[in-house]
């Protein structure tokens, strides 16, 4: 018997000092039995600091290839921004960046790694895709406070990352990167 998702309840009170975003945001995102709970709430963390009007969570689920995990689309149903997760392919990252105007990856996988997926192909745009880096350490301590029935407190402010649940503050980074590497 397949299993199914598991359906959390986030209730996230958004201050995004950075992008001058406040919002209170009631979302249901489902886990699926494949998906770790560092990628589930690296997808959450994307969805809330991405936060615009027009943006939505996959209808497709997470195996779609033809769809983001999260999409921001106009009043007419344009793609205005393709949001990826994790470790995306360099095929993805193309089709990506030939399909939406922005693209961003929030991830909290080695940049090596990603950088040496990237340099494999040929990417659309590479140098202007949006690469945001979580640390692991910030969404395990935040794992062990979450439930399927959570209030969570998210700020970001000057590239810093604070979730609050149940009084207790988690602190963590957010880091901006490119998929190539500059270093030489």
């Amino acid at each position: 018997m397949a299993q199914t998702a598991t359906m959390f309840h986030l209730l996230v009170d958004l201050s995004d000092v950075d992008r001058n975003v406040y919002e209170t945001l009631d979302l249901r995102v489902a886990r699926h039995p494949s998906e770790s709970m560092r990628y589930m709430l690296t997808r959450t963390l994307a969805y809330c600091l991405e936060y615009e009007e027009g943006i939505t969570f996959s209808k497709a689920g997470l195996s779609s290839d033809d769809e983001p995990p999260i999409a921001i689309r106009d009043l007419t149903g344009l793609l205005r921004a393709w949001i990826d997760i994790g470790s995306p392919t360099a095929e993805r990252l193309h089709k990506a960046s030939k399909a939406a105007p922005r693209v961003a990856l929030y991830t909290h996988a080695d940049l090596l790694l990603l950088r040496r997926e990237a340099s494999s192909k040929a990417i659309h745009r590479v140098e202007d895709i949006a690469l945001w880096r979580v640390e692991a350490s910030f969404l395990d301590a935040l794992e062990a406070k979450i439930d399927r029935h959570t209030k969570l407190g998210l700020l970001r402010t000057d590239g810093a990352l604070y979730a609050t649940v149940n009084d207790k503050t988690v602190e963590g980074t957010l880091t901006r990167a490119s998929l190539v590497d500059t270093a030489g």
